[in-house]
């Protein structure tokens, strides 16, 4: 058991994060654990990435006074439940929230609201973009992506489509996903096109894009790509760059430090939840095409996606497609039920997201730099098309 008489010279609390750096989910939930021992320590952060199952029992002997947890395994669970200490756990599967578990009494951060979000916005990403068929690649047999699978399905569904899901073959279902590439590249080739498929993380979404290589099926134009987590080394790193959901994790690490410390303190009593939420979708090659019959609209579209909408107008459009102003917005809206503007705020709105998640640019900056003008316009209209205010995407670290 841990001894909480243990707090550390100086108070100084001592709290264990059992979470891997090698997923940017991670990585920004121990950003934002951190942001909250600055500010409210001090605490003595012990990151530990591996070997849980032997350095969780011996927390008792450094007196730790809490612990933040991803928990895999179940030997793992019965040495976090031994030590007895106010613990966070990290993305519980559905077994571990089951009542007869000991887990599902611990407070936790949560990926549910986030999953259906993430449905939402992959299924509304596709449809903008004129694509009528579906796909999904997850992980068999993992929570998160099955939740992730159930939430897109139903999205596509309302749409009036299905949504053909790939599995492993049982006989495969390991972690390597080697074995089973050549099926998988068949199962690829073989879906109708265009189609949009979402993939359950950036990992994944990477293993599809090397797929559709090998296949020579180009991407966006035949498949287009959606990935999960908005890895920015990572995406930018695919060929080509893989778009992506952004997950406000370093906010959720946050919570779950403040939540931690209420436990520690005794102000919190009672087991809570904090909910990860998505923040939108980050648009790079890998999807940055609208699948559409008519060449010239089609034309329009890569020359809005090429100069990313910014300083632009619709005579500047019309004129590098050689048609009427006239003509190509009639085209536009039977086409794709927009005005030529409205795609290039479109495009303008994805890249200031960008912008505001991957840069250290302040607002004005981004107006600015996305063609918006001034900050106030900016604002009122990026609030209009994403429903919050910049800063509020951008997660609003400044005021925490």
């Amino acid at each position: 058991m841990i001894n909480r008489a243990s707090v550390g010279a100086g108070g100084i609390r001592k709290i264990a994060v059992l979470l891997g750096m090698s997923e940017s989910v991670c990585r920004d939930m121990i950003r934002g654990i951190t942001r909250y021992a600055r500010a409210h320590g001090p605490w003595s952060l012990h990151i530990i990435e591996a070997d849980f199952e032997q350095v969780v029992p011996q927390m008792a002997i450094w007196g730790c006074s809490g612990i933040v947890a991803y928990i895999p395994q179940k030997r793992i669970d019965e040495a976090v439940i031994a030590a007895a200490a106010p613990t966070v756990a990290i993305c519980l599967t559905d077994e571990q929230r089951h009542p007869t578990n000991p887990l599902s009494r611990l407070s936790d951060v949560c990926f549910d609201a986030a999953d259906q979000m993430i449905g939402k916005l992959a299924a509304e990403h596709f449809q903008q973009r004129q694509i009528c068929s579906f796909a999904y690649v997850g992980q068999d047999e993992v929570s998160w992506s099955e939740r992730r699978e159930r939430a897109f399905r139903a999205q596509v569904k309302a749409l009036g489509f299905d949504t053909n899901v790939y599995h492993h073959p049982a006989r495969q279902r390991v972690s390597d996903w080697q074995p089973s590439h050549a099926i998988f590249i068949d199962w690829l080739i073989g879906l109708p096109k265009p189609v949009g498929v979402l993939a359950c993380n950036d990992a994944r979404g990477r293993q599809l894009l090397e797929s559709c290589r090998l296949a020579g099926l180009p991407v966006p134009e035949q498949v287009a790509v959606l990935g999960v987590d908005n890895d920015a080394v990572f995406c930018e790193m695919a060929d080509p760059p893989l778009s992506s959901v952004a997950l406000d994790s370093e906010t959720a690490g946050y919570e779950a430090a403040e939540l931690l410390d209420g436990l520690i303190r005794g102000r919190v009593r009672k087991s809570r939840r904090v909910f990860v939420r998505a923040m939108g979708i980050i648009t790079r090659q890998s999807t940055d095409l609208v699948a559409v019959s008519d060449d010239d609209v089609a034309a329009a579209l890569r020359f809005i996606h090429r100069k990313y909408g910014d300083s632009l107008s619709v005579d500047d459009v019309a004129e590098a497609v050689a048609m009427s102003r006239r003509g190509l917005e009639t085209r536009f809206r039977k086409v794709l039920g927009r005005t030529i503007l409205e795609e290039i705020h479109l495009v303008r709105i994805e890249r200031a997201k960008r912008m505001l998640l991957e840069t250290e640019h302040s607002v004005a900056q981004v107006a600015k730099l996305t063609g918006f003008g001034t900050t106030d316009y900016f604002t009122r209209f990026f609030r209009r098309q994403v429903g919050k205010s910049p800063s509020e995407f951008r997660g609003d670290r400044s005021t925490r």
